[in-house]
């Protein structure tokens, strides 16, 4: 009997291992980096989570074809994420916990989102929570690295910024600017669902008129791509408005929503949550600085990041 035993558990053992290896071999490698792998569910983890809100609208199939036709693309940027890491950690460089959850608590903050509400939209993402940390992480420790490297050491003289002011105005922004969050219903060109259209949108101000929550009705009934985002739209120039927008934020104070108004493509609200004044020279001087350093940055980081891949072992097997 004991001999039984040890026969069918040298099976089960073996059953497990075969299992595994199958697994593996599924997973496919798909480049190697120096001493280190990446793999075809990494790669398209990758691509699914960089996808543009119109690319996530299309059909599962529609959307591992445009994904196999860019997979080279998406591979170089992983391959270059991967030497940034592995040069930070032979750095010493890392990241906390604490700047991780400092990092996430900022991004709920932005998009005035609740922990459950920023965790279900990772689901749909299709990252879970601890995914999500780990890729911030890494985000957190490829910002430090460039930054020790590269932008500590770039140095511009007043000169220097006075003559890309000068050759660059078109560049630097100096309009009005707003931050802008919308709940966008389309359009339809039926007279019937304009209609509709109307009477859901009365709903939707009624809803904010009892306290309700700007962004997450936003998250509830926009047909925009915003909507996953709160409905925020960002900071936008006022030249970059049309006439429609520009005369509805004329009449609010920061904080205050909008009535539903038309374009075009349909039937919009508005709230306003931020406003800038045109800059001063001393300012256009400051944003001239900084798109000069940023300048600097983008060529000796493109430049450090050649200066990596001529020195390492890099193997595609796509």
């Amino acid at each position: 009997m004991p001999r039984i035993r040890t026969f069918l558990l040298c099976l089960f053992m073996l059953s497990l291992s075969v299992n595994a290896g199958a697994a593996v071999l599924m997973d496919k490698v798909v480049a190697v980096v120096n001493s280190e792998v990446i793999t075809w569910s990494e790669l398209y983890k990758s691509m699914e989570a960089d996808a543009s809100p119109q690319l996530k609208e299309l059909s599962e199939d529609e959307r591992r074809k445009v994904f196999r036709e860019n997979e080279a693309m998406f591979l170089d940027n992983l391959i270059s994420i991967r030497l940034q890491l592995q040069a930070a950690k032979n750095l010493n460089i890392a990241a906390g916990d604490e700047e991780v959850t400092e990092a996430v608590e900022s991004i709920m903050k932005k998009y005035s989102m609740t922990d459950a509400a920023f965790r279900e939209s990772l689901k749909k993402e299709g990252y879970s929570f601890d995914e999500y940390r780990k890729r911030l992480r890494e985000q957190i420790v490829i910002s430090k690295v460039g930054n020790q490297l590269i932008k500590s050491k770039i140095l511009v003289s007043d000169a220097d910024v006075k003559e890309y002011l000068a050759g660059n105005k078109a560049a630097i922004e100096n309009e009005e600017g707003y931050r802008i969050r919308q709940i966008f219903l389309k359009k339809t060109g039926n007279d019937q669902d304009k209609a509709k259209l109307e009477e859901k949108a009365a709903g939707i101000v009624g809803e904010l008129k009892q306290g309700g929550n700007f962004s997450e009705l936003a998250r509830r009934y926009s047909e925009d791509p915003s909507a996953n985002s709160g409905g925020d739209l960002g900071f936008i120039q006022r030249g970059q408005l049309n006439r429609e927008f520009t005369a509805v934020i004329a009449g609010l104070k920061e904080g205050e929503t909008s009535a539903p108004f038309w374009t075009d493509k349909g039937l919009h609200i508005i709230r306003l949550d931020e406003k800038t004044a045109a800059k001063g020279s001393e300012e256009l001087v400051e944003d001239a600085k900084k798109a000069l350093i940023n300048k600097i940055y983008i060529e000796k980081y493109n430049a450090w990041i050649k200066s990596l891949r001529e020195n390492a072992f890099i193997e595609i097997r796509l």
